[in-house]
């Protein structure tokens, strides 16, 4: 099945054209040296940061491959097992030849029955470790009023103070261009 493109608000099927923005659920073949940012952070609840991030990623490095867990589903379109695979997927790449950003937005609309970025939190928090144990690049950034965020800071401060974190999307994301 050919791989979905998508740039600039524009969606072509090739197996040919080079991936910008990827999405899941399809897992496409990338060369061995493209460079890889993983957008990690809320999605449930939060706002469409990572069509911003993008945006500002190529706008620094036009050849960086940005993958992106965000995806609008059709109704029944979504498998849970196949989003997470796709997502350990580009995770692994982004850690192997890449950066992994964790933007931590402020919540915008209530989940119910869900606490906000528990994913992400899960999330960062394994990625600390793999930082830690195999230098993994994580940059994180997050946003004024983030819930836990002094406690974040100071942990990740503490731990691994190699890790940058930031306070803006623009400086998160031009920090994970700037160390690839």
């Amino acid at each position: 099945m050919p791989a979905t493109l998508i740039h600039n608000n524009f969606s072509v099927k090739s197996k040919i054209m080079r991936e910008l923005f990827i999405q899941p659920p399809e897992i496409v073949e990338l060369n061995d040296d493209d460079r890889v940012v993983f957008l990690a952070g809320p999605i449930q609840g939060a706002p469409k940061w990572q069509y911003e991030a993008e945006r500002i990623i190529h706008s620094l490095d036009a050849g960086i491959v940005v993958a992106s867990p965000r995806k609008d589903y059709s109704k029944g379109e979504f498998v849970y097992e196949r989003q997470v695979d796709w997502e350990t997927h580009f995770l692994n790449r982004a850690a192997r030849v890449g950066a992994i950003i964790f933007w931590l937005a402020l919540q915008v609309k209530e989940t119910p029955g869900r606490p906000f970025a528990q994913t992400s939190r899960f999330e960062l928090g394994e990625w600390k470790v793999k930082h830690e144990t195999t230098g993994a690049n994580v940059v994180v950034g997050i946003e004024e009023g983030f819930p836990n965020e002094r406690y974040i800071r100071h942990r990740l401060g503490q731990d691994c103070p190699k890790i940058p974190i930031l306070s803006s999307l623009q400086e998160t994301c031009k920090t994970a261009v700037d160390i690839i």
